[in-house]
């Protein structure tokens, strides 16, 4: 594919959150789109977000002239010449998410060029060995906290992890209604003059505690007659609520020990518990380690804690410190580099969840990343707004 052009832009999602567009012409005229939210909560070892600004800066200082004109035969060789300009671990010359927005949208270029869907380019390219598989698990986020919402809630997402029987679009349909009918039931119960929406569709409100939104969840799943097909998984993000060695918990600074004990605690109390991602502050190794041996046969999910990087994933795997890990492209910066993440995990049988960045965007790209690579689930958000998109792709690459 040769490159005519490059096109930057920085657009507003429907809650007026900026989001950096960036898009790649061929040599016949098409234009192929990526587009990246900068994010809410990030991790200290992800690829840098840049500004609209500071991105143009890097285009129009040499990174355009490096691409424009020239020809690739596959998304590797594209970004291959990414590596080369940046030469750092974490994009701090050119930015995660430019980086990301060409590698994508050069992804699409080829896939078009060369007659293919996108996922089935990837496959090709990444994953040929890779079985697929029938359908992922549907992580979707409901009852936002943390720094999703402005509430009472230390905990960043509840969600539900949704089984897919029948069809994809039966299945989300399904979802679709759930999430409206848990709107009614907590607008009744909490909030007699409407509900407040978190940053990432889901229902932000003021709660009893932490635990609450799971109780919640539970008996709204048994009255829907969902059980077996529908569980929870919590996202702590507990970097957010930790500082000088202590948590703040449900407005007590408790210790790790503490902290732990809740999630055990947690864990008995539920049967509806199914995962956890982030329990713990991203550096402590040992309290990820400890917990995902209590629980065992449940999900300790690192997303902070591995931020996409391979080589984290292949230490922290093989430690025995995760068995689930995030797979967000936004985090490691090209296409190449998450779908090298993807296989790591798998060989090391760790399961894999795609999933989108904070900050709503149309882009529908890690549906594709998910077809392509046989992963365990995907991370969407509520099916709400822009996010509908990804819903709607995930309908269309699966029920084939």
């Amino acid at each position: 594919m040769k490159i005519k052009d490059i096109i930057l832009r920085e657009i507003f999602n429907s809650r007026g959150e900026p989001v950096l567009e960036v898009g790649i012409e061929d040599s016949l005229g098409h234009k192929f789109i990526a587009q990246n939210p900068y994010g809410v909560s990030r991790g200290r070892n992800e690829a840098l977000v840049f500004s609209y600004e500071r991105a143009k800066k890097v285009l129009n200082g040499g990174l355009a002239r490096e691409i424009v004109k020239k020809s690739f035969g596959s998304v590797r060789s594209f970004d291959h010449l990414l590596f080369n300009f940046d030469g750092t671990c974490q994009k701090e010359k050119i930015g995660g998410n430019l980086a990301l927005g060409l590698s994508v949208a050069f992804a699409r270029g080829l896939a078009y060029e060369r007659g293919q869907v996108l996922w089935e380019l990837l496959n090709e390219e990444f994953f040929s060995s890779r079985p697929f598989r029938n359908h992922p698990l549907i992580f979707s986020n409901l009852i936002n906290g943390g720094a999703h919402a402005n509430n009472n809630l230390d905990f960043q997402e509840y969600m539900v992890v949704v089984k897919i029987t029948g069809s994809v679009r039966d299945t989300v349909e399904k979802l679709i209604n759930f999430y409206k009918r848990l709107g009614s039931l907590l607008e009744k119960k909490f909030k007699k003059n409407g509900l407040i929406i978190g940053d990432e569709g889901g229902y932000s409100l003021e709660f009893e505690n932490n635990f609450e939104p799971i109780t919640i969840l539970e008996s709204f799943i048994e009255k829907e007659r969902l059980v077996g097909k529908y569980s929870i998984g919590l996202d702590i993000a507990a970097s957010n609520f930790y500082s000088n060695g202590r948590y703040s918990f449900e407005g007590k600074r408790i210790s790790k020990k503490d902290l732990y004990n809740q999630y055990v605690e947690y864990f008995k109390k539920s049967k509806f518990l199914f995962s956890i991602e982030d329990p713990f502050e991203e550096r402590d190794i040992q309290s990820f380690k400890d917990l995902a041996s209590e629980l065992n046969d449940k999900l300790t999910i690192g997303d902070d804690l591995t931020a996409t990087n391979p080589v984290a994933i292949l230490a922290l795997s093989k430690a025995k410190v995760i068995n689930g890990v995030i797979i967000k492209p936004n985090q490691i910066g090209t296409v190449t580099e998450s779908c090298e993440a993807v296989r790591v995990a798998h060989e090391n049988g760790v399961r894999c969840i795609i999933s989108h960045r904070s900050g709503e965007t149309e882009d529908n790209f890690i549906i594709n990343l998910a077809r392509a690579s046989g992963a365990d689930g995907v991370k969407i958000g509520a099916p709400i707004r822009e996010r509908l998109s990804k819903f709607n792709e995930l309908i269309r690459v699966y029920d084939r």
